[in-house]
């Protein structure tokens, strides 16, 4: 009865809508978005009159209506009204008179126009202000009392995407309070919707919830074994604390059941991107709207009928609501749970994913060993010390980084130790009880150690990784009030493993004799660094038990990391890295402070030992890549293999989003593989395309997902989203607006079954990374599920330059190296600079060789003489002076595949200039060698070169030095052993040593 009363009471309310018989619709292409916006109001003038008013009920949920311009036009002549008054512009209506030009007739209202300012891919989106056009003569016979002589006919958006109908067509006040009104002394109402109306307000009540009143049943149809999802709409009419909400058995007449551990809500619980469980402390404010979302597995084995049960959701200090579920499962069977219609909200249940989370060993990592306290894992050795930390670390690849050697190469002078230090001075001695393996498997080896001194205990537990990946935490406990002096982590390397070095602010290259840090998390990602050789090094960062991944590419500053109170210690703490007699000293301290009887700190921090594996340079040589959507026969006959599908292409066009047109892309991919080419596109977490269908159900999640910010950008995420948000890449051609992705979240856990889905349904062969905003642990799980079943699995990493203020001053290859080992070629990228460096910037942050990987250029087109060096070429299509082709033709000419690689870095390299500003590396097989040459000089030079001709296995009697013609490369030409090669500033020689075959 309640319900009826409520209903009578509201028809009152909204008989002039309703009156008016609006109607609620989309006109694609009809007018010019760019200059009025993407809505209007359609008015009917059913009378000749020289003044017309219309009282528009639009509801609009933007705020502030009287701040935005309304443009009025006369749809037989196409031109603006100008002798228009507003009365009143508000969110419920709008009222306006204006001047009929052509009397009788159908007459336009647009509403929000808007303008683009600021950069294309980065609008900030400006709504035009009011402004004055009638005249001061017409103003004066306007009647303010004339009653509305116009019809509403109809409420336009330029397409359904852009459309508000019908859940952000808001309610209004009187509607909202009289609603209140008659459900006082409830806590909350609900609101059950099913998945065709996702819940977009938060702030808002949608006009469709006053139509249809809060209800306690909620009925749907489900196909056996499909992923369904429904809504719980709860409105707050007071605050709500620690939401909870359970489930009951769904069972028929008959007595089938679906269980309850089946169904879900996305909202209060689920499971993390590492695979742990996920509980949601969920508060809703008074006057606020929250979706939940329900998520149910119905069995494949579920027999068709009606099934019944109850939700019930409460809250602390509020009385509990039941909402009684029917649901009819039809006979038919969801394939793959519905997932292959996204639309339905089927993938939702991937949020929850766990797949790929078993820490098994990815190709071309070996199973760990443990030795006693020794571990051996790929080309790599680890020796751990009473105290749980590392005591010596040693790799076992050549100086060339193409193989391995017999004898081991020592990274460190001493191990590694914590250094504590009292009031006094006096190093505090620590007792180690010895190292406990409590984990040994193939993928992951665990310990821990536990060591005393009379005032503190430290617990170390340690994982180490078959990729190298140490993480550690340093538990360090106060068994009694101590002041201490310092307490800090040396790490100690042997100075032939300590050459080079990037991070805490300087660039990757050679490193300084010493350098004094200190922490500045609100302006730089920084919080380590990698010191190493090319062929042994370690990365390492300082952490604390509070860590947070902060945002990167653009968006550090929004959010940066959180200063460790360990390392930090109030801005106490830095780094000292310095040479001594034995080494290099990486001395990691935190500063004086007191700590209370059973005070905890935790010196949490990681270590990444590199390289990862060889160089596989035959994979360098025979895979090249082609980097724009064309059709294969003519990608096919550019040379390239495999080709990178980037976003807002025909069959990618959705940011980070490639599932809309599957169809498309599968059938693409089809044809290339017949004509022998790979495919890989473009997907990334970052940001998302607003295009996502989930997108709504994502943002149900509050900041779990989508990074809070200031809002504003392109006129469709001010229209429908609140402020709180980040507009990130946008795409003019296509208007395709993506919003920032909050970091660590469970989108990662969508995002690798959403490969998996790609791999296995449309045939992908690898990804193309655009700078990452995941962790290892994801990356881990993305390459296990793309090399599954013996696919390609193909990742290439591309980096914009992080070494600037809006990245934190990092650099790329910092920020990524925990990705590294999962990585087929790097890609660095947009704003480096391979001009104006020195060669070791250029091999220890461009080339990916220390790490076991090789590379392409971009910017500029790259230089080419300094890339092959390195075995790079520049990235294919670009410009016709940056083409590969003619250098890949010289490889083909040569026999690049099988050659072995001896880079300038290697003391076996046996071609040498005798200038280090230009290095010569040799590509080396029987009877021939190709030798790159590049110069780093500040003006022209000419050089000597020093050829070793039994380690080339080549006659210098019967050999010849060619320079072979490369279009836009160099000219043909001869030398003699022995003559003086010039070489122009900033360029080099690509030259084949060979000999006549018997």
């Amino acid at each position: 009865m309640k319900k009826i009363v409520i209903a009578a009471i509201l028809s009152l309310l909204i008989l002039p809508v309703t009156a008016q018989n609006i109607q609620y619709g989309v006109c694609p292409g009809c007018w010019n978005t760019d200059s009025l916006g993407n809505h209007r109001v359609v008015l009917q003038v059913e009378e000749n009159a020289k003044l017309a008013r219309a009282v528009i009920p639009w509801r609009r949920r933007d705020n502030y209506p009287g701040k935005k311009r309304i443009i009025v036009q006369d749809a037989a002549t196409g031109l603006r009204i100008n002798n228009v008054k507003i009365q009143s512009l508000t969110r419920e209506t709008g009222d306006i008179f204006f001047e009929p030009a052509s009397g009788k007739g159908t007459y336009y209202v647009y509403y929000m126009p808007y303008k683009n300012e600021g950069r294309a891919n980065y609008p900030k989106g400006q709504y035009l202000k009011p402004d004055t056009t009638a005249s001061g003569a017409w103003l004066q016979t306007v009647d303010d009392k004339l009653p509305p002589n116009v019809l509403v006919s109809d409420m336009q958006s330029i397409d359904q995407f852009n459309s508000f109908y019908p859940m952000e067509m808001i309610a209004t006040q009187q509607e909202t309070a009289e609603l209140v009104k008659h459900n006082a002394g409830r806590a909350f109402l609900v609101f059950p919707e099913d998945r065709a109306h996702p819940i977009r307000m938060k702030s808002d009540l949608p006009f469709r919830w006053i139509q249809n009143g809060p209800t306690t049943a909620f009925k749907g149809e489900a196909a056996k074994g499909e992923n369904f999802t429904w809504q719980l709409g709860l409105y707050a009419l007071e605050n709500l604390d620690e939401l909870k909400i359970s489930f009951s058995d769904l069972t028929t007449a008959a007595g089938n059941r679906i269980a309850a551990k089946n169904i879900s809500c996305l909202n209060t619980a689920g499971i993390t991107y590492d695979g742990k469980p996920l509980l949601i402390n969920l508060h809703i404010n008074k006057d606020q709207v929250q979706a939940l979302w329900c998520l149910m597995n119905v069995p494949s084995s579920a027999v068709p009928g009606t099934y019944h049960g109850k939700v019930t959701v409460g809250a602390r200090n509020t009385s509990p609501q039941v909402i009684e579920v029917s649901l009819t499962v039809t006979d038919q069977l969801a394939k793959h749970g519905g997932v292959d219609e996204p639309s339905k909200m089927t993938r939702l249940t991937w949020l929850n994913s766990t797949i790929a989370q078993n820490n098994t060993v990815i190709a071309p990592y070996t199973p760990l060993k443990v030795k006693g306290n020794t571990i051996d894992l790929l080309g790599r050795t680890v020796q751990l010390n009473t105290n749980g930390l590392p005591r010596q670390v040693q790799t076992w690849f050549t100086p060339e980084m193409t193989g391995y050697t017999k004898a081991p190469k020592n990274i460190l002078s001493e191990p590694l130790q914590f250094v504590v230090k009292g009031n006094d001075g006096q190093h505090i001695a620590f007792k180690s009880y010895g190292v406990n393996f409590s984990r040994v498997e193939p993928g992951t080896v665990e310990w821990t150690a536990i060591s005393f001194s009379s005032d503190l205990r430290m617990e170390v537990k340690g994982s180490l990784e078959f990729d190298g990946f140490i993480a550690y935490t340093v538990r360090v406990t106060a068994l009694k009030e101590v002041a201490l002096q310092e307490l800090a982590l040396q790490i100690p390397f042997n100075k032939n493993a300590a050459t080079y070095m990037m991070g805490l602010g300087q660039k990757g290259g050679n490193r300084p004799a010493d350098l004094e840090w200190k922490w500045d998390v609100a302006k730089k990602n920084q919080d380590g660094a990698w010191i190493g050789a090319v062929n042994a090094g370690i990365q390492y960062s300082l952490r604390d038990e509070k860590y947070v991944r902060p945002l990167n590419t653009n968006f550090y500053l929004t959010k940066p990391l959180l200063l460790p109170s360990s390392w930090g210690n109030d801005g106490k703490g830095g780094i000292s890295i310095h040479e001594t007699a034995n080494g290099v000293v990486a001395n990691n301290y935190s500063g004086a402070r007191t700590m209370k009887k059973g005070e905890v700190l935790f010196y949490n921090f990681n270590l990444l030992i590199t390289p990862f594996h060889p160089l596989n340079t035959n994979f360098q040589w025979r895979t090249r890549f082609y980097h724009r959507y064309n059709n294969p026969d003519s990608i096919k006959a550019t040379g390239a293999t495999v080709v990178n599908i980037h976003h807002a292409t025909p069959i990618n066009p959705w940011i980070n989003y490639p599932f809309i047109e599957h169809e498309k892309m599968k059938a693409y991919i089809n044809e290339a593989h017949e004509k022998g080419l790979k495919v890989k596109i473009y997907n990334t977490v970052r940001e998302l395309s607003n295009r996502a269908w989930e997108i709504w159900a994502l943002k149900s999640l509050g900041h779990e997902v989508y990074s809070p910010g200031p809002g504003g950008g392109f006129s469709w995420l001010q229209e429908h989203s609140d402020t709180d948000y980040i507009a990130a890449w946008f795409v003019p051609e296509i208007k395709d607006a993506a919003v920032v992705n909050s970091g660590m979240n469970r989108w990662h856990n969508y995002y690798v079954e959403g490969m998996n889905w790609l791999v296995n349904n449309v045939g992908i062969d690898g990804i193309y990374l655009d700078d990452v905003a995941f962790d290892r642990i994801t990356m881990k799980r993305i390459k296990r599920v793309l090399t599954q079943a013996g696919h390609p699995g193909i990742i290439d990493l591309h980096s914009a330059n992080q070494y600037n203020k809006y990245d934190g001053f990092n650099n790329s290859a910092n920020l990524y190296m925990e990705h590294f080992p999962y990585l087929n070629r790097l890609w660095f990228g947009e704003y480096f600079d391979y001009e104006k460096n020195t060669p070791d910037f250029f091999l220890t942050e461009v080339s990916g060789i220390p790490f076991g990987l090789m590379g392409e250029m971009l910017e500029g087109g790259g230089n080419p003489y300094r890339g092959m060096v390195y075995g790079m070429t520049n990235r294919m299509p670009w410009t016709e002076n940056a083409d590969p082709r003619p250098i890949w033709a010289e490889w083909d000419a040569f026999g690049m595949e099988n050659s072995e690689m001896i880079g300038y870095w290697s003391p076996n390299c046996p071609v040498t200039t005798g200038t280090p500003q230009v290095p010569a590396t040799v590509y080396r097989k029987q009877g021939a060698a190709l030798v790159a040459i590049a110069s780093w000089a500040a003006a022209d030079t000419t050089v000597q070169l020093v050829i070793d001709w039994k380690k080339l296995g080549l006659d210098p009697a019967k050999a010849t030095i060619t320079a072979p013609a490369i279009k836009n490369f160099q000219p043909a030409r001869s030398f003699l052993p022995g003559e003086a090669l010039p070489v122009s500033k900033g360029k080099g020689w690509l030259l084949l040593l060979s000999q006549p075959k018997k």
